[in-house]
C-alpha cells in the first residue's frame, strides 16, 4: 500500500481526523479478539480506515473469489449480483470460462449482456429482433453487446479456450434463470416439436435428455468465420451495426504519463445503447482523480493490480476499501470518489453504467472553471494556489 501523508495531530484541519490519527497509533485501534487475518490483509483500509473516513457507508466491495463456482464438463461460471453486493441493484456480473470448442448454449436474457474477453478467443452469434444474424470472432480485450431478448451463443476457440466477464443491466440477474434452448425443448410435448419442426418422432427423440446443456463440450467450428458468415446470410440478413467492438485495437480516449482511459459507449459502439463503459489503466503511485457521475451508478471490475477507493455519498459519510484483481466495486449514483494505485504494477479496472453515454464531472475541472473568489471563499486557497490545480482535462493524475 502506498504510504499515506500523515495528518498533524495539532492541525486545525479536522479535530476528528487528528483524534482518529492519534487513536490509530496509541493502541485505541488494537483488536485482540477474534479476527479474519487474511481478510484484514487484503482490505487494511476497511480494518483501520483513514482518519478522513466517517459515518455509515454500506460495503461497496465484493470478490468473485468468494462466490460459488458452478463447474460443468466444458467450463465454469460464477456471479456477483445484488444478492452478494446488496448496494448494486442496477447491475450484476458473471465470470465464465469455456474450454476448447465448448459452448455456452443457445439462450437469451431479460437483460442486456455487455462482455469483455479476458483471455483466449471465441466465436459469438446473436440473432436480432429484425431477423438478422450476426457472427464474429473476439479475442482478449474485445467486447460484445447482446440486447435483451436476442438469442445468442458463445463458443471457445483454440487450445486455451476462453474466459470472459459478462455484465447485465439488472441487479438481481441470475445465470441460473436464463432462457435456455435445451430447457425449452425438454418442456415441450414431443408431438408439438414434431409439428413445429416438421420432423419425424425418431428425429425428435435425439434431443438431449436430463439437465439443460448450459455449458457443454463440442468440437471447434469446422468452418472459418469467412465461410460461416455468407452461409448464415442465405437465411438471415447481416445486421447494419456490429454487436462486437475491438477494444483491444482501440487507441486511448485520454492518455497521460499517469495512465489512460478507453471510453466505449453508444457514440462509438452503437449496439451499446443501454450500457456505457470505460477501461481505465492507472500507473503505480497515480490516481483516478476525484469525480462523480451524473447519469448513473458505477459498477466496477478490477482486472489487474491493486488499489483503494474512497466513496463519499454525502451526509458527512465516507468510507475507504481496498481492491485487488477479480474484485467488484460499486459506487452509488452521484457519489464522489477517487481511486489510487497502491501497488507496484499498472492498475486496470472497468467502469460500467446503465446509460447510453459515459458522463463524469471532475472536481478539478469544476474548481478551475469557477471564479477564483468563489473557490477562495470555500477553500481558503489563494489565486496562485488555485492556478496549480489541474484543469481536469485528463482524469488520471500523478
Amino acid at each position: 500500500m502506498a504510504p499515506q501523508t500523515p495528518i498533524d495531530p495539532k492541525s486545525e484541519f479536522s479535530e476528528l481526523a487528528a483524534a482518529t490519527y492519534k487513536a490509530e497509533r496509541d493502541g485505541s485501534a488494537s483488536n485482540n479478539g477474534p479476527k479474519n487475518v487474511g481478510l484484514m490483509k487484503v482490505n487494511p483500509n476497511s480494518d483501520v480506515p483513514p482518519p478522513t473516513d466517517h459515518g455509515v457507508v454500506p460495503p461497496f466491495w465484493y470478490s468473485f473469489d468468494l462466490t460459488h463456482r458452478r463447474v460443468q464438463d466444458g467450463g465454469w461460471t460464477h456471479q456477483v449480483t445484488s444478492r452478494e453486493l446488496a448496494s448494486s441493484n442496477e447491475m450484476a456480473g458473471v465470470n465464465m470460462r469455456l474450454t476448447k470448442g465448448s459452448f455456452r448454449e443457445l439462450h437469451w436474457h431479460l437483460a442486456d449482456e455487455w462482455a469483455i474477453m479476458l483471455s483466449g478467443s471465441a466465436r459469438v452469434t446473436v440473432f436480432t429482433q429484425d431477423g438478422e444474424m450476426f457472427i464474429d470472432d473476439v479475442s482478449a480485450g474485445d467486447l460484445w453487446l447482446f440486447p435483451a431478448g436476442a438469442p445468442h451463443s458463445i463458443q471457445a476457440l483454440g487450445d486455451e479456450g476462453c474466459e470472459f466477464l459478462l455484465v447485465f443491466n439488472q441487479g438481481d440477474f441470475s445465470e441460473e434463470s436464463t432462457l435456455l434452448l435445451s430447457d425449452w425443448l425438454k418442456h415441450t410435448p414431443p408431438e408439438i416439436l414434431q409439428q413445429n419442426f416438421r420432423l419425424d418422432a425418431d428425429v425428435i427423440a435425439k434431443l438431449p435428455k436430463g439437465e439443460p446443456l448450459y455449458i457443454f463440450t463440442s468440437d471447434e467450428p469446422r468452418k472459418s468465420l469467412e465461410e460461416e458468415i455468407p452461409e448464415a446470410a442465405q437465411y438471415a440478413a447481416k445486421p447494419k451495426i456490429s454487436y462486437t467492438f475491438k477494444a483491444s485495437e482501440m487507441a486511448p480516449t485520454r492518455e497521460s504519463e499517469a495512465g489512460n482511459v478507453k471510453i466505449i459507449d453508444s457514440r462509438n459502439f452503437p449496439a451499446a445503447q443501454k450500457i456505457a463503459s470505460a477501461i481505465v489503466t492507472v500507473k503505480p503511485g497515480c490516481i483516478r482523480e476525484m469525480h462523480w457521475h451524473p447519469n448513473g451508478s458505477e459498477w466496477q471490475y478490477w482486472l489487474k493490480g491493486k488499489g483503494r477507493m474512497t466513496v463519499f455519498p454525502g451526509q458527512e459519510a465516507a468510507r475507504t476499501m481496498d481492491f485487488n484483481a477479480n474484485d467488484v466495486g460499486f459506487v452509488s449514483n452521484m457519489a464522489g470518489h477517487y481511486i489510487e494505485n497502491t501497488g507496484d504494477e499498472d492498475l486496470v479496472f472497468l467502469e460500467l453504467f446503465v446509460a447510453s453515454e459515459f458522463k463524469e464531472i471532475s472536481l478539478n475541472q469544476w474548481l478551475r472553471a469557477l471564479p477564483a473568489q468563489a473557490v477562495t471563499a470555500h477553500t481558503n486557497f489563494t489565486a496562485e494556489e488555485i492556478a496549480k490545480i489541474p484543469t481536469g482535462q485528463n482524469p488520471l493524475l500523478r
